[in-house]
């Protein structure tokens, strides 16, 4: 049952830009904000709450592998990395149908707001059937992932993705790629049938996704990009050191580099992973604009390395997050491990902290910001005009006890403190930690993946 849109909310504390305020009021109209009320008490039919946040952006979803989630946890021989976890994941997803898709979309997306996360950018990939051959609809896996959407309430961001060959200087697909290639025209058809299939979804938007520069010829890149002038555009770079060396043997140079000089990066770009940057490049993503999307459970996950982050934001440059693999969707560790992957690195602590000097917020309000940058969302965050997209912690967790302020940030972050509710344009769809409509959605889950490991 859909519960009712709330027209005002009144909390003790709430994070308005990058400053708290207390005894706050938010008027919500039409799934925006409209207004803000600062030092005020609750007024008759005001709903009462302590602790408000923006809700954040998750850049980069595969939501189909949180099917597999744990399955890829145990050593295949020497040299167990990237590339294998690839080979697995290959043949985990030829097994998935259209409403395999929807079912394991739908318990990821519920899990995402539950964190705390009320948009994802979906970098789809996963396009025909287990042959390769395109379905009847072209967008018929495009129309899955809105459904999962529709029914879970989260804020979509659609990247179809483009992918064309199986690595650098034309080298063949490999089998376990077959449900991803396209030529150039029939991406652009798959393209404009994604912007038909989210049409009917409130605030969704449709970027473009050409997978990385070993999946994609640069005449194929120019054209892709073509099709989406002004929307998102996100590619893989620089997660692995293989892709690195084998993009030096190919062009010469390293991958943000070729990126920055023969495409020219800007705010519209989010450069997935971008782990692997040498310092011309951390320069020179942090000053192009462009938003570096860091996924550090997944990267940890695949063993990718540890992204530059104290070099590239205290050059000016901005960062999101994605829960990538969602091998665990939990936006508190996601940023945890931002900077907790800086301190093993550099044995020293608080290494993100800056002049404010809250570490969770320096982290918390990167994300934010750079996250509705990466999906196109303006105005973002707690403002008038804004999505009312609002998450409030529970204050009655031991972690928040006595906590105000930035503390409130470090304390859900590095402490383990909650997520207690979750509007997403003005509706509650988390209550209590639990979504509305977890229970269906946790069913048709366990029912599409016990059919998967059992087949």
């Amino acid at each position: 049952m859909t519960e009712l849109t709330p027209t005002s909310l009144w909390f003790e504390t709430a994070l308005l830009g990058e400053a708290w305020a207390d005894r706050v009021r938010l008027t919500l109209a039409g799934g925006r904000i409209t207004a803000i009320t600062v030092g005020v008490e609750p007024a008759a039919g005001d709903e009462v709450h302590a602790i408000a946040l923006p809700g954040l952006a998750n850049v980069h979803s595969h939501a189909f592998q949180r099917g597999m989630a744990g399955l890829t946890e145990y050593r295949g021989g020497d040299g167990d990395d990237f590339w294998s976890w690839r080979a697995l994941m290959y043949r985990f997803l030829d097994r998935l149908n259209p409403d395999d898709v929807e079912a394991i979309a739908a318990q990821a997306y519920v899990e995402m707001l539950q964190a705390g996360f009320t948009r994802v950018g979906e970098f789809h990939y996963l396009h025909h059937d287990p042959e390769g051959l395109p379905y009847a609809d072209l967008g018929e896996m495009a129309g899955r992932i809105a459904a999962a959407a529709a029914e879970t309430g989260i804020g979509l961001t659609l990247l179809p993705v483009h992918y064309a060959q199986g690595g650098f200087g034309g080298a063949a697909a490999v089998p376990g790629q077959r449900r991803f290639l396209n030529d150039i025209d029939r991406f652009a058809a798959l393209h404009e049938r994604s912007r038909e299939v989210i049409a009917a979804l409130p605030d969704a938007n449709l970027g473009v996704a050409p997978h990385s520069l070993r999946a994609v010829t640069p005449d194929d890149l120019r054209r892709v990009l073509a099709l989406s002038p002004e929307g998102p555009r996100h590619i893989h770079a620089a997660e692995q050191v293989k892709e690195v060396a084998d993009c030096l043997a190919w062009s010469g140079r390293r991958p943000v580099q070729w990126l920055l000089d023969e495409i020219g990066l800007d705010p519209r770009w989010c450069l997935i992973h971008a782990t692997h940057l040498d310092a011309a490049e951390t320069q020179g993503l942090a000053a192009s604009g462009a938003v570096a999307g860091l996924c550090p459970i997944t990267e940890a996950n695949l063993g990718d390395g540890v992204f530059p982050a104290l070099a590239y934001l205290d050059a000016g440059g901005a960062i999101a997050l994605g829960t990538d693999s969602n091998i665990q969707i939990d936006a508190a560790q996601e940023l945890r491990l931002v900077e907790y992957a800086q301190r093993l690195t550099r044995r020293g602590r608080n290494v993100l902290g800056a002049d404010r000097p809250s570490t969770g917020a320096r982290l918390f309000l990167g994300a934010q910001a750079g996250g509705a940058q990466a999906l196109a969302q303006s105005p973002a965050g707690l403002a008038v005009g804004a999505t009312a997209d609002i998450v409030s912690l529970a204050a009655e967790h031991p972690s928040m006890i006595g906590r105000r302020g930035d503390a409130l940030l470090d304390s859900w972050i590095f402490a383990g403190g909650a997520v207690d509710h979750v509007w997403r344009r003005g509706t509650r769809v988390v209550k209590g930690g639990r979504h509305r409509r977890a229970k269906d959605v946790e069913t048709r889950y366990r029912r599409a993946v016990t059919r998967l490991l059992a087949s």
